[in-house]
């Protein structure tokens, strides 16, 4: 792979973004309820607690939604109207444009997970808060974005419809979420060993990404991250190769 390429794609699919009020929409959609989280369920003010816990209580949920959005189109889209071919016959590896789309949709999240800096400023003004812990929580927050965010990408490589695309990655997800609860493991507990439980609960975005978001920076998390981004890139790739035929 080369630098080069990659940041080619990665060009492409960020203009492609902003080419269409999708983009905007995206970004004030996540906005709006980012503050109404905060604000409202999550009781910022009534707390009397400077901090933004209650800003990233929200996101793993606010995420399975929102994220999904974004990744249905970078395959789907390409794969409905045609272009994907045009794509894959340009000079640069299936490996380069995968990785290419995923960083873009990836900056993108990003920008809209930077844009709620006026929060952070909030709490700044109203008491004097552990920035550290909140540079944390925003890293743990995009790694977290970054894991739903290729799950979508793989399995937006599946169909050519992005409603089916979304449905499964908010499935996934879902799982991805929900693999570290109680009521989950209780429902292997008694007829699978304790180091395959251990390894279901190690699955959990909520685990990781609650650890992160005490200010706890584990490599272990970290890695985590990297693992299930690698993974579902590495995915995303295999299907694409394997559907080049259809």
């Amino acid at each position: 792979m080369t630098a080069r390429n990659i940041t080619t794609i990665m060009r492409r699919e960020l203009a492609g973004y902003f080419a269409t009020p999708v983009a905007y929409v995206f970004i004030v959609i996540f906005l709006i309820m980012s503050a109404a989280f905060t604000f409202y369920l999550g009781g910022f003010y009534e707390r009397e607690i400077a901090d933004l816990e209650p800003f990233f209580r929200f996101h793993p949920w606010l995420y399975l939604f929102l994220v999904p959005a974004v990744g249905m189109r970078l395959w789907a889209e390409e794969r409905k109207y045609g272009t994907i071919e045009l794509l894959l016959t340009l000079p640069l590896t299936v490996s380069e444009a995968v990785v290419g789309k995923f960083l873009a949709a990836w900056l993108f999240v990003g920008l809209a997970l930077a844009l709620t800096f006026p929060i952070w400023i909030t709490v700044n003004v109203l008491g004097d808060p552990d920035n550290g812990v909140i540079v944390a929580a925003y890293l743990g927050s995009w790694l977290m974005a970054g894991g739903m965010l290729a799950i979508s990408a793989a399995l937006s490589a599946v169909t050519r419809n992005q409603v089916v695309a979304f449905i499964l990655s908010v499935v996934i997800c879902f799982g991805f979420l929900l693999s570290g609860l109680p009521m989950v493991l209780d429902l292997f507990r008694g007829w699978l060993p304790q180091t395959l439980l251990d390894g279901i609960a190690n699955l959990s975005f909520l685990a990781h990404f609650t650890s992160i978001s005490r200010g706890v920076i584990d490599l272990r998390d970290l890695i985590y991250f990297a693992l299930v981004i690698g993974f579902w890139l590495l995915a995303n790739r295999i299907i694409l190769e394997m559907k080049k035929a259809d």
